[in-house]
């Protein structure tokens, strides 16, 4: 007759319900896999397959039952931290819908915009065109994947244990997310500076000739010179997101260091 006691029962679920606090956050925050289009008991059934098969590789968990108050504690810290890996992530995402708008701001679309059931607000067209590009960017870059394996190493840099998350992840986090404003401008800039020479040119258009109706012929000309640079950079998106995304993981193996105190 085979007999459990509570002890190993607590050891079995502590090796499985902590685990899977910290996978499930990540699933909440990160890019793509936290998209509002799939839905939650997806993203549960891949919170489980996922934790089912990293949890015979992982270190082994604090001897805590997972409904005490340590447990419950700790549980906690394991969600914080998948939910700062995914958010660190998803600055870079969020730099592009930046980048998206001051397009759209520039080319006179800024009025251009319909609701977006995936972040449930209203978005400009042009920041949505350029995240489904850089959506799918991420998935033909193995991006997924690359998050899976970011998170079974966030095991043995960060492993589970009663040890209080380090302050400077957090710190580190918030100094990534200044890449939100400098990568969001930086993408722009050829748009931003290509209309402000159009702009310019009409300027000195309209004071040449004075009878020229600059909103008849101002809006058009801004609307195709702002599609044309577009058209011209979009060979060249590919490795400026490439190198955006390389930052990214390289932030979110910064975050775990600096939350383990190292």
């Amino acid at each position: 007759m085979i007999s459990v006691t509570s002890a190993q029962l607590d050891l079995w679920l502590a090796a499985f319900i902590f685990p899977l606090a910290r996978i499930g956050g990540l699933m909440m925050a990160a890019p793509v896999l936290s998209n509002a289009a799939v839905p939650q008991r997806i993203r549960l059934v891949w919170s489980l397959v996922v934790t089912l098969a990293l949890a015979p590789a992982l270190p082994p968990m604090p001897a805590v039952p997972a409904g005490s108050w340590v447990g419950l504690a700790i549980l906690a810290q394991q969600m914080l931290i998948g939910v700062l890996l995914g958010f660190t992530l998803r600055i870079v995402f969020t730099a592009i819908d930046v980048a998206g708008q001051l397009i759209g701001l520039q080319m006179g679309l800024s009025f251009a915009v319909f609701y977006d059931p995936i972040n449930a607000s209203q978005t400009p067209v042009v920041a949505e065109f350029l995240s489904l590009l850089t959506t799918l960017l991420f998935l033909a870059m193995n991006g997924h994947l690359l998050i899976f394996s970011a998170l079974a190493e966030s095991f043995k840099i960060l492993p589970v244990s009663t040890a209080p998350l380090a302050a400077n992840g957090i710190a580190v986090m918030l100094s990534w997310s200044a890449t939100i404003f400098i990568a969001g401008l930086l993408l722009s800039l050829p748009l931003v500076a290509a209309l402000l020479i159009a702009n310019i040119a009409m300027g000195v258009l309209t004071r040449v000739a004075p009878q020229l109706n600059l909103f008849a012929i101002g809006f058009p000309v801004t609307l195709a010179a702002g599609f044309m640079v577009i058209l011209v950079s979009l060979p060249y998106f590919g490795a400026a997101m490439e190198k955006l995304f390389d930052q990214g993981f390289t932030a979110m193996a910064m975050v775990m260091r600096a939350g383990a105190g190292g």
